[in-house]
């Protein structure tokens, strides 16, 4: 039985001493929360108010909870009398400050709902049921409970949204003493703040909460960020301070010198905020320019805009920094005139423009529309509610929908603009964030699915890979076992475990391609020792000798060193060499036989058109940048997975390489190769010029591959030729037979 039954009588206005102990209910300690004053701030925007009913909820509070203590060590009546406090700054009714008082009664004490109904009415008990049903909920979960804990939520939202406004009030007191908790318990709390409370505060308008909210949580998930920006607030508080009251000075004079009856406020914008900024534009705090904020409150929508053309009279407004939310409110009914301006000391400074009506809205989000009746209670007038319309189709959805994760879908669509939902061909829902690609979707379905993801329909229609995923899209992607990631992909996906897998599928394919030209590299330095590298490697006692001598691992490890350009092959085969240092000749055992020989010989081996330090058979590809052909003088750089690149030992971009990489190559003299390059001509712009340049290849047996002829208005021509040389001595004679030609005025090389 509770204390209140107990008494038998309602509770007078002020409780004597003696009346308190024979309840069973000691005088405690004064708290911090006055219910006196509390009940004169209900009252000027609530006059009818059962002020009766707040003594009585915050007493019954005070005494279930009396017993008890929080990490902080302080009682704990100070957590539900906090949350009221915050309770009656959204200026909601009486019954959501007793159910704030109350709300952790039912889930710590022995009282029943019950009990709380008999004493304080079915309507107070209800908003304690939804909130003790809310701090049930844990986000941290499996997607399946995850989808059931948000249908739970947002019916009962739905159904009562003070429960909502309840539990983030709640949150935001213990979010305000989260500095108690443990390491991991923060982290945990903080994440489902910002992840969970923040969105939803934003989507109910209450700016006030979720810009604390987001503060709070940032500062214990990314406490080094949080202190930099904190550092730099607080050094620049000062400073910061006077520009305010300069600027708030200015502004209202200037206002009222036209007439206008204002209200100036300005202040630093939320640390996270700021942060995210900084992110966005990835920059330091001293570039972000807007970092505080002024609010204009004026009587009417009409001089919201008068306003506005004052200020911009005053300061120069910089060019698309203008946002009217009153013609087009945001989604959360946020309403206000938004303009960015150079200001004092060519400062950008951010300026809003709003009603006192739209101000208060902004602040209370919702709790800005309760109307009070001429009855205890209240509620929203219904043309508000109409407002909040999707609360309510969220309702009517889950009543008509069996499948949570469904529900879940259609609740963050809502709640978390973020977000995009999409499904599979079989109506399971995925969930990415804004900007995926049809590579997360595939990545998220199966890791091979991804690896050979070739291509996808999006709604029945096919789509790029780089096509941005859109709410509601029906997904399926198409493979294939030639497909394969590539680095571009990288550009596409944004998802963490696409990243990863890409990432990992590529570190994998330059390994192996590095381990094989490594494999190339040795090969070739062993065979012009007069080795073979198969019997080398056949040989586990002698392998395990070199590796460890060259302080490798593995066989793989050595030669994808060598392949990286980091270990020379010619150090490995000392490293064989050094079993017998006397003798000048290789092993017998490692010699090459005469067949391996007669097949080097026989598959073309021994006729390369590069020798890389005296090695053929090497992986080689010629930089397109210059073309280098036979004759020219020339650099090659190791390239990890993809052989030696061979650039003109001229090429400005073969100073751009990594000299660590750089290794001597050299045309090999038995090499019987062409080459493709390219040739400039100018010429005349006179009829009969391309007629004899013709001729001219021709009459030295050179095929034109592709030709780009352009007249200019100079009575020139530029004519960029491609054709096949065998070497830079034919490439010469070419250029001086065209150079002899009637109107050609330079030939060069591209």
């Amino acid at each position: 039985m509770s204390p209140w039954s107990m008494m038998g009588a309602p509770l007078p206005v002020a409780i004597p001493d003696d009346t308190l102990r024979k309840a069973g209910i000691p005088r405690l300690a004064a708290s911090p929360f006055d219910i006196e004053q509390v009940i004169g701030r209900v009252q000027t925007y609530h006059p009818v108010a059962d002020v009766d009913l707040l003594r009585r909820a915050y007493l019954f509070s005070q005494y279930v909870h009396r017993e008890q203590r929080r990490k902080s060590g302080d009682p704990y009546f100070v957590h539900p009398a906090g949350v009221a406090e915050i309770i009656t700054e959204l200026r909601l009714d009486t019954a959501s400050i007793c159910a704030a008082l109350l709300h952790d009664t039912v889930e710590d004490t022995p009282v029943t709902l019950d009990e709380l109904a008999r004493d304080f009415g079915e309507e107070v008990a209800g908003l304690v049921d939804g909130v003790t049903k809310l701090g049930k909920i844990n986000f941290i979960s499996r997607e399946d409970r995850q989808a059931e804990n948000f249908r739970k939520m947002v019916v009962a939202m739905a159904a009562d949204i003070r429960v909502l406004l309840i539990k983030l009030c709640d949150r935001l007191d213990n979010m305000r003493t989260l500095e108690h908790m443990k390491p991991d318990a923060q982290e945990r709390i903080a994440r489902e703040t910002m992840e969970i409370y923040a969105p939803l505060a934003n989507r109910l308008g209450i700016q006030s909460i979720k810009g604390e909210l987001e503060d709070l949580a940032f500062q214990y998930l990314e406490p080094d960020a949080f202190r930099y920006v904190h550092q730099h607030l607080t050094r620049t508080q000062k400073e910061r301070e006077r520009y305010i009251e300069q600027v708030c000075k200015t502004l209202t004079s200037r206002l009222a010198e036209v007439g206008f009856a204002v209200a100036v406020s300005g202040r630093a914008k939320y640390a996270y905020s700021i942060h995210r900024k900084m992110k966005e534009n990835q920059c330091d705090f001293e570039q972000v320019y807007d970092v505080i904020a002024f609010r204009v409150c004026v009587e009417s929508v009409a001089d919201c805009y008068a306003a506005l053309g004052v200020v911009h009279s005053k300061w120069t407004p910089i060019p698309g920094r203008f946002k009217d939310y009153i013609a087009l409110p945001k989604p959360n009914m946020y309403q206000s005139l938004h303009t960015t301006v150079i200001g004092p000391g060519r400062q950008r400074v951010e300026i809003q423009i709003r009603t006192h009506e739209m101000h208060r809205v902004a602040e209370q989000g919702v709790a800005a529309h309760w109307k009070y009746k001429e009855r205890i209670g209240g509620g929203i007038d219904p043309r508000d509610a109409e407002k909040f319309s999707w609360l309510r189709e969220l309702a009517d959805f889950e009543r008509n929908l069996k499948d949570p994760a469904e529900f879940l879908e259609t609740v963050k669509i809502d709640l978390f603009p973020d977000e995009v939902y999409v499904f599979t061909p079989k109506g399971d829902v995925q969930v990415f964030p804004r900007g995926a690609t049809p590579i997360d979707f595939a990545f998220a379905i199966h890791s091979e699915v991804g690896h050979h993801c070739s291509g996808a329909r999006a709604n029945g229609q096919i789509v790029p890979l780089r096509y941005k995923l859109q709410n509601g899209d029906v997904l399926e992607i198409m493979t294939s076992p030639q497909q394969q990631p590539s680095k571009d992909w990288l550009e596409y996906c944004v998802t963490t475990r696409a990243r990863t897998r890409v990432r990992s599928f590529l570190r994998g394919e330059q390994r192996s391609k590095s381990i094989n030209l490594g494999r190339e590299l040795l090969e070739g330095e062993m065979h012009a020792a007069g080795m073979s590298l198969t019997k080398f490697l056949k040989n586990d006692a002698e392998v395990r000798r070199v590796i460890t001598a060259l302080k490798f691992g593995s066989r793989d490890e050595m030669l994808l060193a060598v392949g990286y350009g980091k270990l020379d092959a010619e150090e490995v085969v000392r490293a064989v060499k050094s079993r017998e240092p006397e003798s000048p000749e290789a092993p017998r055992e490692f010699r090459a036989s005469r067949i391996e020989q007669i097949v080097r010989r026989v598959t073309g081996k021994d006729q390369p058109g590069i020798r890389v330090n005296g090695i053929d058979n090497v992986l080689i590809r010629y930089a397109k940048c210059c073309s280098p052909l036979p004759g020219d003088s020339i650099v090659g750089f190791i390239t990890r997975g993809r052989g030696v690149t061979v650039h003109r030992r001229d090429c400005t971009k073969a100073f751009d390489n990594d000299p660590d990489r750089r290794i001597d190559v050299a045309w090999d003299a038995r090499a019987r190769i062409t080459r493709p390059v390219q040739i400039k001509v100018m010429t005349q712009n006179k009829p009969g010029i391309l007629a004899h340049v013709s001729q001219t290849f021709s009459a030295l047996k050179i095929n034109i591959s592709e030709a780009n002829c352009r007249a200019g208005d100079d009575g020139r021509a530029c004519n960029i030729f491609a054709f096949q040389v065998a070497d830079l001595a034919q490439l010469k004679n070419v250029m001086k037979a065209l150079g002899r030609i009637d109107g050609v005025v330079q030939v060069d090389r591209v």
